[in-house]
């Protein structure tokens, strides 16, 4: 009978490999076309917005683009979020509002970009990945968030509702917090912080069910818990794709020679340098954990045959003298010398039963039982 999550997981591959050849642009279509490239996976785009300095704090949603145009320049930071990105013509108009170009515009929409940072003249353009994982199928789902770090603005897009900035607002709620004190590039740090450590949550979920799938494999080593380990194997290529190009995003950000990043920001910024590439570390420990796992089947797979194989040998051993045995006794000729014996009978079977002790004597005493 065959696997059917065996036959998930191989085709689950066309899923990690399908981003790498974005699909929803016209073929001849000039740069800066902009074309949602991904699903929709809400009905109705959300705009929000939060206004804060030391003194002041403001939280409104549900905005329409004139609202966010009227928004006060005099606020030393506004966080602007827009939830839902297949709205082409709202998001040109919330590009038009804060003068992005049309190619950054291009890249946000596309939710299957490669995490990147681009350097504009009056902002910046980070894009990453978001990432959630489900307990029940053990899979990792990834949304794309991209943010536009302006002079004393941040702009972010989200795919759907929910996200892990949960705490972070919290953190802006309370005026006594270092982030009210500070510009929209320790915002933005702090965006991208709560995203990494995120990661680490994920990771450790991944690391206690990478633990079970080795106990099931060690115990019953079957064709279920071979097709768990090429899921994660999937999962973990998923992750790496979606981490692994965070280090050069935030080794750019960190270098300080960004003209938005102050000088205050920057330890910081190499802290979330670090985090990152222990992310990274990780990730990799994981995927030799898997290859290990599936080694540790293979193995598994084999002691078992070999188990398997001795009892049937040593069966094998004990029934061919035996077997030699009845077959001398059991030839049709009439001169046999302990033919018309009285106790041939039971003389043979001692025999029999002699051969048998005798011979789990010397495999014991061999070690091979």
């Amino acid at each position: 009978m065959k696997n059917p999550l065996l036959k998930f997981d191989f085709l689950g591959l066309r899923d990690v490999l399908s981003p790498l050849l974005p699909k929803g642009k016209e073929v001849g279509s000039p740069p800066g076309t902009l074309v949602h490239v991904g699903q929709q996976k809400i009905e109705k785009p959300v705009i929000s917005l939060i206004e804060y300095d030391t003194e002041h704090f403001e939280s409104r949603t549900d905005l329409t683009i004139d609202e966010v145009r009227s928004c006060s320049e005099s606020s030393p930071v506004s966080w602007i979020n827009l939830t839902g990105l297949h709205d082409t013509a709202l998001l040109a108009e919330l590009g038009a509002v804060f003068d992005i170009h049309s190619l950054a515009l291009e890249d946000i929409l596309n939710t299957q970009h490669r995490p990147k940072l681009e350097e504009f003249d009056d902002y910046i353009l980070i894009i990453l990945k978001m990432l959630d994982y489900n307990p029940q199928s053990r899979t990792v789902k990834t949304e794309q968030v991209s943010l536009v770090i302006g002079p004393h603005y941040v702009l972010s897009f989200q795919e759907v509702e929910g996200d892990v900035f949960n705490n972070l607002r919290e953190r802006l709620q309370r005026s006594s917090g270092r982030i009210r004190q500070r510009g929209p590039d320790y915002l933005a740090y702090a965006l991208i912080d709560s995203i990494v450590d995120s990661y680490f949550q994920i990771l450790e979920k991944v690391g206690d069910n990478l633990a079970d799938v080795e106990e099931e494999l060690i115990s019953r080593p079957d064709q279920t818990a071979l097709g768990l380990v090429h899921h994660f194997k999937r999962e973990l290529l998923l992750l790496r794709k979606s981490v692994w190009p965070l280090r050069e995003v935030i080794g750019e950000f960190q270098k300080g020679e960004l003209d938005l990043i102050s000088d205050s920001t920057q330890v910081f910024l190499r802290d979330l340098y670090d985090h990152t590439i222990q992310v990274m570390d990780t990730v990799e420990l994981f995927r030799d954990t898997v290859s290990g796992l599936h080694d540790l089947y293979l193995s598994s797979v084999s002691n078992r045959m070999n188990e398997i194989m001795k009892v049937l040998t040593i069966m094998a051993s004990i029934f061919i003298p035996l077997t030699f045995i009845a077959g001398i006794y059991g030839m049709n000729f009439e001169y046999i010398p302990e033919l018309k014996w009285h106790w041939g009978y039971f003389a043979v079977w001692g025999v029999m039963l002699g051969c048998v002790f005798g011979m789990l004597c010397y495999f014991r005493t061999r070690k091979w039982l």
